[in-house]
């Protein structure tokens, strides 16, 4: 068995958009999926863009993704690394797939002198949650994520 994690490439569009759609079935969101190839293609894969993406491959084949950018902590002065998804299909998991993808990020992280390293889990994903935590992942439920989106962005954008 062996395990390989590359970045991704813009001909691998289409199976960036095969984990996006298998994440959102697992998440029960299905129907919230707007991205197409093209659109994964000129988004992720443009000049300025400042999305990255991995790839976890077993023996050659694509098992899983990962699709991460950077933001900024005023607090600590340093960039920080966040990781949008993370997904392995469910015959592959348990094979260290989720943790080299994690490993390969924390790495990057480190490599760019980045204070943080973070991403969000939905409350009721039990495994993902324990599975985080095994690692030495911390919650933070002080926290409340928000989100505008939609006509409510439009909206409010144009008010």
């Amino acid at each position: 068995m062996s395990l390989a994690i590359r970045p991704a490439v813009i001909e691998d569009a289409a199976t960036l958009l095969h984990f996006i759609r298998e994440l959102a079935i697992y998440e029960k969101a299905e129907s919230e999926v707007l991205a197409t190839v093209a659109t994964i293609e000129s988004s992720m894969f443009s000049e300025n863009s400042g999305v990255h993406g991995l790839i976890c491959e077993l023996n050659g084949d694509a098992i899983g993704f990962a699709v991460y950018f950077y933001n900024y902590s005023t607090w600590l002065a340093k960039p920080g690394l966040y990781l949008e998804d993370l997904y392995v299909s469910p015959q592959y998991r348990g094979k260290g797939a989720g943790i080299a993808l994690l490993k390969h990020l924390a790495k990057t992280a480190m490599n760019n002198k980045c204070g943080r390293f973070e991403w969000s889990c939905l409350d009721w994903n039990t495994p993902s949650r324990e599975f985080y935590e095994s690692l030495g992942a911390e919650p933070q439920p002080e926290w409340v994520g928000y989100r505008m989106a939609g006509e409510t962005l439009s909206n409010f954008a144009q008010s």
